[in-house]
């Protein structure tokens, strides 16, 4: 065996040393919550309103909170996103201006949730005058999710081969009906992707709704986009760590995190299934 296939050998087997550890980890975590938390889930869990300071009852409020302001994130990022995406790489000239823009897309997706939350205080509870709502929950979220969409929307877009653009131009066609012809249809799939991987990612964060409109405690439902909320990720917070029965309350709160677990799991998987079944459609 020569020095090469040691290497290889060596490198493959740290590489599934790995991805063994990751699945390890994942398992342990999955089946602490799943022993936990599945015994207290049932149809009145899901479905009734917090009782007694939400140490009785259900989680319906924080179910329909985080599937209404998971909406309006995507009423925001969703075509927003994906028309900058295709502003840069189909319109815009690469020059220092665009680099930069990109630069700063890329940069702010490192960018702490709890610095957007900060942000959404400023400019959609105090500036725009929304109060601590859904609404600005749903927006600060959507600014959250948006370099995400962009980044994924436009790389998606630069893996069309330029000679389907090319066709397209030289039989007379013009700039947008190049593009909506030859190249989204391609590009959709890996768009739609990105974007609903950074929403299903939005539905989990507690720090921007933290401060600009999720509550602890609400037993009832949202009554229009400018009430306050229940959400699954700060209730599961509040439940974990400030709650004066944390001991009491621990089951509710294991099972409140399954839930939010399925949740996000379900969006990704939606988002495979997408994938999937318009890349068939496309190859047929």
């Amino acid at each position: 065996m020569n020095k090469k296939k040691v290497t290889e050998f060596i490198g493959f087997a740290l590489l599934r040393l790995s991805i063994a550890m990751v699945g390890l980890i994942l398992i342990i975590i999955l089946y602490d919550i799943i022993s936990r938390g599945a015994g207290k889930i049932s149809w009145e869990f899901l479905t009734t309103m917090p009782k007694n300071g939400m140490t009785e009852g259900g989680i319906l409020p924080a179910i329909v909170g985080t599937f209404i302001v998971t909406v309006i994130t995507a009423i925001l990022a969703v075509p927003l996103g994906m028309g900058c995406a295709i502003y840069l790489n189909e319109y815009a000239k690469d020059n220092l201006i665009t680099r930069i823009i990109r630069m700063s897309i890329r940069n702010l997706s490192g960018v702490p949730s709890i610095v957007y939350g900060l942000f959404g205080v400023i400019l959609f509870v105090q500036l725009m005058h929304l109060g601590t709502s859904i609404l600005s929950s749903g927006l600060t979220l959507g600014l959250m999710t948006l370099p995400w969409t962009i980044t994924a929307s436009e790389e998606a877009l630069k893996n069309v081969p330029n000679s389907y653009r090319e066709g397209a131009l030289a039989l007379g066609a013009s700039k947008w009906q190049t593009i909506s012809t030859n190249v989204l249809p391609y590009a959709v799939p890996g768009m739609l992707t990105g974007t609903i991987l950074g929403l299903a990612r939005a539905a989990g964060e507690t720090a921007p709704i933290l401060f600009t409109g999720a509550a602890f405690y609400l037993p009832f439902l949202p009554k229009s986009l400018s009430s306050q909320f229940m959400a699954l990720p700060y209730h599961l917070y509040i439940m974990s760590t400030q709650h004066h029965a944390i001991d009491k309350v621990r089951p509710i709160a294991y099972a409140t995190a399954l839930v939010l677990i399925v949740l996000v799991f379900t969006i990704n998987l939606s988002a495979i299934a997408l994938r999937y079944r318009l890349r068939k459609r496309r190859m047929e």
